[in-house]
């Protein structure tokens, strides 16, 4: 299979989210925000490759979210 960066970048994507999501449920803090954090980094990066503006402003937005978050926990 001659599958191209983007595909393995949104799968890995979708599984980190998907960790991510799993960690948070279960109140494992901080590694579950930094994995839906992580997950999201790869997102927008996929959106950007797909030039894909909607997905671009959702996870720009999430990612910025998740990141003031996080340093308002952590500091």
């Amino acid at each position: 299979m001659n599958h191209k960066l983007d595909f393995y970048l949104e799968w890995s994507a979708t599984a980190v989210c998907i960790a991510g999501a799993i960690f948070t449920s279960l109140n494992y803090y901080p590694l579950g925000p930094i994995l839906l954090n992580f997950g999201t980094l790869l997102w927008l990066i996929v959106s950007i490759m797909w030039r894909k503006p909607s997905l671009i402003v959702i996870n720009a937005t999430i990612l910025a979210i998740y990141t003031v978050g996080l340093a308002i926990k952590l500091l």
